[in-house]
């Protein structure tokens, strides 16, 4: 049995914000305020910058109810960055500044919720507190509508971005077919290396009417056959609904759309946009017919309401398991989601992963999910991604209104 540790926890966001992952802040959050362990609870302002800079919030501080709020609260609200920290063996002073912070405020305990990178950081700062011979205990909590996380069944907040999509490309397929003219519709959805959003498309098609073709990053992309796909279809039907990932490349790896900006974020990816209205320019060009582009952009990471109570359910599960679990003795750990049945239901359970073994790894659509002709998928995809969209949560409103929290962010001293 580990010895018990006592002191004070940090929790941070960073990357992308989704529409869940302040219900992982509340599991994180509501946790840690019940552990006897930890003596207080500090939420840092925009993920680890607020540590390197001293801005923590006293979430001790927060009344209980406005906290309950993150449940159906979208986007980060304690703020998030993207901020790369150099390998310790190499850089080391952002390290000695967060132990620093550490120190100051007693903190023994890490919990930080995002995707690959933030899986990366969290790695970092375990490994140089173990070599300095800090005892913190460090926990990443996933987080990533891309649903790219290596080793977990599926990411808190892909299914409500998944539900986000299908149900907007239902809307705009009945809105694409008003007229008895012809249209082309081609719609841009995010995921720059992985087509799990893209893919999700597919849910309007199996359940009303949807995207006829969808091209997703796990394939090179070939704008030949692509022009000739959608054509054969333009004349058959005289309607075309085209569904693509913003991380289409061709065979040599360059993104179809990095022509179109060379702009990087900070972690030093591509910014990758502009594809839809690229691609219906050469449809235009191609067919003569009346070609519409349209990138659902940022309306699909925080649609709150259209989220998944699964999704919201599970995103405050990982955060309750990774306190648990760190309060336990455990460290340098993900949660991650295991899938199983319960009853020949679906159900998920967690598990945890090493960090090491997750940190800048990706997992992409199986190949043998994708349709033969690499324009659609299977109904292996439909049967993995369906139980994850299910249930409606019940929203808090105000004057019919979302009613979303409300924090103090009481800074520390």
């Amino acid at each position: 049995m580990s010895k018990k540790l006592v002191g004070a926890c940090i929790f941070g966001q960073s990357g992308g914000p989704t529409a869940v992952i302040n219900a992982s802040a509340y599991g994180v959050i509501k946790t840690a305020l019940d552990a006897d362990e930890i003596t207080k609870v500090y939420g840092a302002a925009n993920g680890i910058k607020g540590v390197l800079d001293d801005k923590l919030y006293v979430m001790d501080e927060e009344d209980p109810e406005e906290l309950k709020l993150l449940l159906n609260t979208p986007s980060s609200e304690l703020g998030s960055c993207r901020y790369k920290i150099a390998d310790p063996e190499t850089d080391d002073t952002d390290y000695k500044r967060i132990l620093e912070i550490f120190k100051k405020y007693n903190v023994r305990y890490f919990f930080y919720n995002g995707g690959n990178d933030s899986m990366d950081t969290c790695n970092k700062i375990s490994r140089y507190m173990e070599s300095v011979g800090y005892e913190c205990r460090v926990m990443g909590v996933p987080k990533t509508i891309d649903n790219d996380l290596y080793g977990t069944d599926h990411c808190p907040g892909f299914a409500s971005a998944a539900k986000y999509i299908a149900t907007s490309c239902m809307e705009i397929n009945k809105d694409a077919r008003v007229y008895d003219n012809g249209m082309i519709t081609v719609v841009e959805i995010m995921g720059r290396h992985a087509g799990w959003l893209a893919a999700s498309a597919a849910l309007a098609t199996e359940y009303a009417s949807g995207p006829d073709l969808i091209y997703l990053p796990e394939r090179d992309f070939d704008m030949d056959k692509f022009l000739a796909d959608v054509d054969a279809l333009y004349k058959k039907n005289g309607k075309v609904f085209v569904a693509v990932s913003e991380g289409i490349h061709y065979a040599d790896g360059t993104f179809v759309s990095e022509a179109k900006t060379s702009a990087t974020d900070g972690f030093g990816h591509a910014q990758l946009g502009g594809l839809a209205v690229m691609l219906a320019q050469r449809l235009k060009e191609h067919t003569g017919a009346k070609v519409r582009g349209i990138e659902l952009s940022l309306l699909q990471r925080c649609g709150a309401h259209l989220a998944s109570e699964t999704d919201i359910e599970e995103a405050v599960m990982a955060g309750r398991a990774a306190v648990e679990n760190a309060v336990a003795g455990i460290t340098d750990k993900m949660v991650a989601f295991e899938r199983g049945t319960v009853n020949g239901r679906y159900a998920c359970k967690t598990k945890l992963l090493p960090l090491t073994e997750v940190a800048n790894f990706e997992k992409k659509i199986p190949l043998e999910w994708i349709n033969d002709s690499h324009n659609g998928v299977k109904q292996e995809f439909i049967d993995y991604v369906l139980p994850l969209i299910q249930g409606e949560p019940k929203l808090p409103k105000e004057d019919s209104l979302p009613r979303f929290a409300k924090l103090k962010k009481v800074l520390a001293k």
